[in-house]
């Protein structure tokens, strides 16, 4: 159940940055987007809170973050015409494996 709750946490930490570019990208909407983006920093916090109870806030804290911004970082590209250099795409790549090692060698 842990992992349900810091996926659903990664998905409200992509949240806030989005809500704060919207508000930024549609003046006549910003406070509306600056209250969605403060909501999901909320619920990205709560969530992450659920998760790290069973599990160590190390590896809860390295997730949420790597998949925040790796998520952010793939709106960036897909919606807002951010680069997609390979350079940019291989250190993307760097966050994900640094992800993955962390859980895989944490249980030893």
């Amino acid at each position: 159940m842990q992992y349900l709750y810091l996926f659903i946490a990664a998905l409200f930490e992509v949240g806030w940055p989005l809500g704060f570019k919207l508000a930024d990208l549609h003046a006549e909407r910003f406070w509306t987007f600056i209250g969605l983006g403060a909501l999901s920093m909320a619920l990205s916090g709560i969530f992450l809170y659920l998760a790290q109870r069973t599990m160590p806030i190390s590896t809860a804290y390295i997730i949420w973050t790597g998949i925040g911004a790796i998520g952010t970082f793939l709106i960036g590209i897909f919606c807002f015409g951010d680069s997609a250099s390979v350079l940019r795409m291989l250190f993307a790549l760097l966050i994900l494996v640094g992800i993955i090692g962390i859980e895989l060698t944490g249980k030893n």
